[in-house]
Parts: structure tokens; C-alpha cells; sequence
């Protein structure tokens, strides 16, 4: 009961993610913007989400260093980071190459500070790189929701898959349904579900002036 109550406790925290704001969501078959947007990486690179596409296309992950559904709870679920790197070589598999994005504008100078998250990156070996989105404006220009929200384009940056990595935040599922590793094993064909609610902290914006 404990744990039910944990959990539940941190499901209500963590959606908060419905007022995001006026940002229009990405659809379907719409094609990535700011793919120019410098992106700076915990490594200290500079880059761009068309720099990390590959040949088949790119998955952008919105995260952070401190969701409960990113890092895990300390009773119930686990939460999708530990996945972040076997994700990344299914990408790997498929073509595809990933980034991983911190629009938590206003947790930037605590926790979710480049400095933290560099510390982040090493703790958990991430194979993928991490970057910063400057004042939220990738997230807003995406639509994104929560942390995590994933984003899976083809090979010219047309979305075909955006939701969750998978349904097993859920403790009531019937049976696990790994959305995104199905995304991925649809691409050459169909994907059958193209879209899944995403599940997560809300990302952490600041009004600008």
C-alpha cells in the first residue's frame, strides 16, 4: 500500500505537464524545426539537431536530471534513464542517431545546470549526447510536454513516432507495450502507433519578458 502511495504521490507531483503553455504541438509527418539551433553539450561541443541525425534519422528525447520518470522513484517505478543507453544502440540499429535535451530553463541554475548536468552524463555513462536548450526554445518549438517526451524522425526529419518510450510507468497495464522499440522495428514498414500520451515532470519553463 506503501508503495502504491509513493507512487501515486509522485504521478500527481510529476503531471503538471498539461499547462505547458500555447505551444503548438508537433503532428505526425511534420517535419523537425530549429534544426540549425545551437546546442551545446555536456562535453562543452557545440552543435545542432542536424548534425545528430543519422542516415535513417534521429530520436530527440526531452529529459533532465531530476524526474522521478526520468531517474526513478524511490519505490514503485524506475523510471527511463537507465534505458537511455540501450535505446541508444537500438537506434544505432536501426540508423538512427540521439540526443538528449535539458529545457528545465527554470531549474537551470540548481539542478539542471550544465554543471550538473555533465555530473549527470558521467554518473550514468550516458553514449549519447546531452545538451542544453537556451530559455526552453527547442522544447517550445516542438510542443514538448513533459520530461521525458520522445521524438522519432525519418531520414528527413519528418516526425513518425512522439509519446513514451514504452507504458510500463503504469502499475494497472494489463501487458507491457514497448511503443518505441516497436516505432523502431515498424520503420522500414508501418508504424501501427504513431502517437502515446507522454508520461513525465512537466519541463520546466520561465515566462520571458
Amino acid at each position: 500500500m506503501k508503495s502504491f502511495v509513493v507512487t501515486l504521490y509522485s504521478l500527481l507531483f510529476c503531471f503538471g505537464f498539461v499547462a505547458f503553455g500555447q505551444h503548438t504541438a508537433l503532428k505526425i509527418g511534420d517535419k523537425a524545426p530549429n534544426l540549425d539551433q545551437p546546442l551545446q553539450a555536456t562535453t562543452g561541443v557545440v552543435s545542432n539537431l542536424s548534425h545528430y541525425g543519422n542516415e535513417k534519422g534521429l530520436l530527440v528525447v526531452f529529459s533532465c536530471n531530476t524526474c522521478p520518470f526520468v531517474v526513478g522513484m524511490k519505490e514503485g517505478f524506475q523510471g527511463w534513464e537507465k534505458d537511455y543507453n540501450a535505446i541508444n544502440e537500438l537506434a544505432k540499429e536501426n540508423g538512427v542517431g540521439m540526443v538528449l535535451v535539458n529545457s528545465n530553463e527554470g531549474k537551470r541554475p540548481g539542478e539542471d545546470s550544465m554543471e550538473e548536468m555533465a555530473k549527470r552524463a558521467e554518473l550514468m555513462s550516458y553514449k549519447m549526447p546531452y545538451v542544453l536548450d537556451v530559455n526552453s526554445k527547442l522544447a517550445n518549438s516542438f510542443g514538448a510536454k513533459t520530461t521525458p517526451h520522445i521524438y522519432l524522425f525519418d531520414e528527413n526529419f519528418e516526425l513518425i513516432y512522439t509519446g513514451s518510450i514504452d507504458n510500463t510507468w503504469d502499475p494497472k497495464r494489463k501487458e507491457d507495450i514497448p511503443y518505441l522499440r516497436n516505432a523502431f522495428n515498424e520503420m522500414a514498414t508501418k508504424i501501427v502507433i504513431k502517437e502515446s500520451e507522454p508520461r513525465g515532470c512537466s519541463i520546466k519553463r520561465v515566462a520571458q519578458k
